[in-house]
């Protein structure tokens, strides 16, 4: 893996952009309950767990669904995996969610006292958790200043401006602590998630509508002959 580094003044500059261009989108599904249900860490997790490879509006309401039955690790617990499938369909994969759901949530109840763990460590002893689930329920549900989450806007978007050089969103999460100041850490998922759902999308990149284009090299892009 190698590694760039970015200046400061690159960084800033592409993050205070973002920031201002995102408040005209909507927020990333897990960022809504998140802020909603006042970071409510149990149902980030779950909302989480559910959003992997499924559109927002898919997993927002697959969540109402399963929240409207059962709102704590407990209820959801007592639940059937059938019942939880019925729940959460059409999610993408919801028989291997809805067993990864109630594993979690039984594994909740029997080892951390129905809380949520506050540590990475923790965290992904849950079934379905990786780093990336587990990194968004510290940021969003414990507001830890010390995590980044990567998922794929976030991996495709710092490679595209250059700022790291990664196969993997697993590289890219390493790469990006040494990349760029603390002080952006929590907030390059939304910022990224949001732009890369909108703007810089894996497939026809919006570039010419791009705020952040003159600081971005377009690596990987492939450039339309009209750019």
């Amino acid at each position: 893996m190698q590694q760039r580094n970015p200046s400061r003044a690159v960084v800033r500059r592409v993050m205070r952009s973002l920031k201002r261009a995102i408040a005209s989108f909507e927020l990333p599904v897990v960022e809504k309950i998140a802020e909603k249900q006042s970071e409510d860490p149990f149902q980030i997790l779950i909302a989480t767990l559910l959003s992997a490879r499924t559109k927002d509006a898919t997993t927002q309401e697959a969540s109402k669904r399963l929240f409207r039955v059962a709102r704590t690790p407990a209820s959801v617990a007592k639940l059937t995996a059938r019942k939880i499938e019925s729940l959460i369909y059409p999610v993408s994969f919801y028989h291997h969610k809805a067993r990864h759901v109630k594993a979690c949530c039984q594994l909740l109840v029997s080892h951390f006292n129905s809380q949520v763990p506050q540590t990475m460590e923790e965290l992904t002893t849950l079934p379905g958790v990786g780093r990336k689930t587990a990194n968004l329920v510290l940021i969003l549900g414990f507001r830890s200043r010390e995590n980044i989450c990567v998922d794929t806007h976030v991996h495709r978007i710092s490679n595209r401006l250059g700022w790291v050089i990664t196969a993997q969103p697993e590289d890219t999460e390493e790469a990006l602590y040494r990349a760029i100041d603390q002080q952006w850490w929590p907030f390059i998922n939304l910022y990224f998630v949001t732009w890369g759902q909108n703007i810089c999308r894996p497939i026809g990149p919006r570039c010419s509508e791009c705020l952040i284009a003159p600081d971005c090299p377009r690596i990987g892009v492939r450039r339309r002959k009209s750019e």
